[in-house]
């Protein structure tokens, strides 16, 4: 959409409006949050929404019964934003750190979004720590893994798979299945049950082939550059904004490394947000493909798996070599 600049200022001649702008420019947000987090009805939230949309200044996409902002892009993708918007998004920044008033309410505000997101995670910790020992099955419960497996060894091609990051490695399942073609083995997950139950399954490998390491996605625990593969299986639907857990993949994968994301296809199950703490509702492949580009990677044709319940698609990438990445290189 392309964007005009009367029609972006009339749409920011609101306070409530400039508060959005600012929450959504930090990650992706629904509207729902938005609403929880400016105390107001979800119907007038939508109304200051549909006016940024309008203006060209947000983009959005619904996911069943919820809808997620970003900013919008200059192609109407997820990318580079225009020119207009880049001018209004440093405008927007200038004026928070200049008017003490207007910092102070964004400041509150990304308080009031930092709460109720700990209280989902910790809802999730809850849900992760009951269905730790039965996370297989339940999974299975959607429809067969094996045929997803199968169908993973294919993506991935028969080249080595170096150092491989496993991110959200869960009972260690998919650890133990690619562990043959990998050096080494990072085993990472957020919740101690399930490493409880990952250290019981990957105690076979050899010594020094798998590290089980405690961490959260959007936050990992290692030096860039460090992984030659990196693995999300089934666990990105569980982040409220997945580009974060990519962009962190990004950092710690190498020039060329791959990435594999194994997750739901778009689906309308709204009450796997509630039954299973799902916070996206599946991805379709226009999207992925955009957030993987996003976030440095060169997207590869994905692969789909028909499920008995809930199809499955891979989608496979390589992290593109980037011009830091040569000055790291040359500084050490």
């Amino acid at each position: 959409m392309e964007m005009l600049l009367e029609p972006a200022l009339r749409a920011l001649a609101d306070a409530s409006r400039l508060r959005i702008m600012r929450l959504v420019a930090r990650m992706e947000l629904s509207v729902g949050e938005l609403a929880q987090v400016l105390g107001q009805s979800q119907p007038r939230v939508s109304q200051h929404v549909a006016k940024l949309v309008d203006a060209g200044l947000l983009s959005r996409q619904r996911e069943g019964n919820s809808v997620f902002l970003r900013p919008s892009a200059r192609d109407g993708g997820q990318r580079a934003p225009s020119p207009v918007a880049e001018t209004l998004a440093r405008l927007l920044a200038l004026a928070e750190r200049e008017d003490t008033d207007f910092a102070a309410q964004i400041e509150a505000d990304r308080a009031r979004l930092t709460a109720i997101r700990d209280a989902r995670e910790r809802e999730a910790e809850q849900y992760f720590a009951r269905h730790a020992d039965d996370w297989d099955d339940l999974r299975e419960s959607f429809g067969p893994e094996r045929p997803v497996e199968v169908a993973l060894l294919g993506a991935l091609g028969p080249a080595a798979l170096g150092h491989l990051l496993d991110i959200g490695t869960g009972t260690g399942r998919i650890a133990e299945l690619l562990s043959p073609r990998a050096t080494k083995v990072t085993a990472l997950d957020k919740s101690l049950d399930m490493l409880r139950v990952a250290r019981a399954r990957l105690q076979a490998l050899g010594p020094g082939q798998v590290d089980l390491v405690q961490g959260d996605f959007t936050d990992l625990p290692f030096p860039a550059a460090s992984f030659d593969t990196v693995l999300f299986h089934q666990v990105l639907h569980f982040a409220a904004d997945p580009a974060g857990p990519l962009r962190e993949a990004a950092r710690v994968v190498r020039p060329h490394g791959r990435i594999a994301v194994i997750d739901l296809a778009a689906h309308q199950r709204e009450e796997l947000r509630t039954r299973h703490a799902h916070a996206r509702l599946g991805f379709d492949d226009a999207a992925m493909a955009a957030l993987l580009a996003e976030t440095g990677f060169e997207p590869a044709d994905p692969v789909h798996v028909p499920g008995r319940e809930l199809d499955v698609t891979i989608w496979t990438a390589r992290r593109r070599a980037l011009p830091e990445d040569s000055q790291q290189k040359a500084a050490l």
